[in-house]
């Protein structure tokens, strides 16, 4: 089923991403990619079959992030609906929400059965016992302000002892100089805050900012929230998952 749209949602003229989706639902075209461009390195491109691989094609930080999840779960940010299908088949009571009405269609047309459009920060539905964000989900609260405020609004969303279960990762050596020090300017805003915007085709996206942080950084940001953390995997270039779970009173 498909609910009301909670508060705003991309127009198609304004959602490359959605687009890119859409389109390859409809045509299986393997070689469309969506543009990135951002404000610190060069163009790069996302291959959208890769938005539809199944289980089997997920790495193994997806696959334990999918362990991880339980009870009523929500698949936030869920683009194609590979996550949430994979948990469905496990037969994991799953919603999935975008802030993209073209990925919301095409969720449905793939067959996932509940789906959520809008903007996680204007959901006001039941609650859930997990708040799953993959693919560096968490990088759309934007800032370290945005993590500081998205880590409270979260418990409205949580039953008690509740979790969220995501991955980031730390992008320091994208700083690194060839003498083994980092070039990062201490005045300025953390270095993990990113401006991005996209392209499919003809339609571009407005720009956005997107968070890339430390583990020790979240450390600190999910204490002061009230949960506790674990981190459960590490990775290549300081790749991490965790699973935030909210501190019994």
């Amino acid at each position: 089923m498909t609910e009301k749209v909670f508060g705003k949602a991309l127009a198609p003229e304004n959602d490359p991403m959605g687009s890119g989706i859409a389109s390859y639902y409809d045509s299986k075209d393997d070689e469309l990619c969506v543009k990135v461009y951002s404000d610190f390195s060069e163009p790069d491109d996302i291959p959208v079959p890769l938005l539809f691989r199944e289980e089997n094609d997920m790495p193994e930080i997806e696959v334990l992030a999918l362990d991880q999840c339980n009870g009523k779960i929500l698949d936030v940010g869920a683009g194609a609906g590979s996550h949430a299908m994979a948990l469905q088949k496990r037969g994991k009571d799953v919603t999935a929400m975008d802030i993209s009405l073209k990925a919301v269609e095409t969720m449905k047309k793939r067959g996932v059965k509940k789906v959520i459009a809008g903007d996680i920060y204007q959901y006001t539905g039941p609650k859930f016992d997990t708040l799953l964000m993959l693919m560096n989900g968490i990088g759309l609260v934007g800032t370290l302000d945005g993590l500081a405020e998205f880590l409270v609004k979260a418990k409205d969303y949580l039953n008690p002892g509740g979790q969220l279960v995501f991955d980031s990762s730390d992008i320091i050596h994208l700083f690194e100089d060839e003498d083994g020090s980092y070039l990062i300017d201490l005045t300025a805003e953390y270095y993990g805050q990113i401006q991005y915007w996209m392209e499919f085709k003809d339609i571009k996206g407005a720009e956005f900012d997107w968070l890339y942080v430390s583990y020790p950084v979240l450390e600190e940001y999910a204490a002061t929230a009230g949960y506790d953390i674990k981190l459960l995997y590490v990775g290549e270039l300081n790749h991490y998952l965790v699973s935030l779970s909210l501190k019994n009173d």
